[in-house]
């Protein structure tokens, strides 16, 4: 079955699986770091974080999405989906250095304006280039395999490595891991188009659309 989804789907969701992997790790355990390693760190404290991200992002990704819809072409998705990923990627790291609740509140804001743009992004790339006739199996290959296992593995795991090895430990190879997924996206550049694609035609078809009638 999977041999019918297309390469673009498969580059998306095998990156997402990464990556899911690396932002699972820590989230069953993200309360205790807040108590633990942050001063006043408590309930209140992982309450307001959740907030801090999600109003950040809800706030700048509409905008974001209207502005990736009126540009041509599937490049600035791209650029949109490559540098918010890294930027993601890299806020995982300032937990390593966060010590009191405001600085959990604007790492978690700088990580909502991150994911602004690589949601819109990603939901555009994905949806352009599902396979037709296949749109709920593929896009419940990547809930099942990007999403819930990703998040099931690297959870149990991210627990064993904070009790055996600590949170600085967790966080740096979430961070690699991460960084590692955002790479793999520079995979998808050559099979980006520089031409406005309609959501229902895969990038096959525009290839065959492309080309010169003799």
């Amino acid at each position: 079955m999977l041999a019918n989804i297309n390469k673009i789907i498969k580059i998306i969701v095998s990156i997402d699986f990464v990556i899911n992997s690396a932002f699972g790790s820590f989230g069953p355990v993200f309360a205790i770091f807040l108590t633990d390693r942050i001063a006043g760190g408590g309930a209140e404290v992982a309450g307001f974080a959740t907030a801090a991200y999600w109003v950040t992002k809800s706030i700048l990704q509409l905008p974001i999405a209207r502005f990736l819809d009126r540009t041509d072409g599937e490049r600035d998705d791209f650029f949109a989906l490559f540098f918010g990923y890294v930027a993601a990627s890299a806020a995982i790291l300032l937990f390593i250095f966060a010590s009191t609740p405001v600085h959990i509140y604007l790492i978690q804001s700088f990580l909502g304006v991150a994911m602004s743009f690589v949601v819109p992004a990603w939901y555009g790339i994905f949806t352009r280039h599902i396979d037709k006739g296949h749109t709920s199996f593929e896009w419940s290959v990547e809930s099942v395999f990007s999403v819930g296992m990703a998040t099931s593995l690297s959870g149990a795991l991210g627990g064993i490595i904070v009790g055996k090895f600590g949170f600085e430990v967790l966080f740096i190879g979430a961070s690699a891991l991460s960084f590692l997924g955002s790479l793999c996206i520079l995979f998808l550049y050559p099979h980006m188009s520089s031409k406005r694609i309609p959501a229902s035609i895969n990038f096959a078809q525009l290839k065959m659309r492309q080309k010169p009638h003799i």
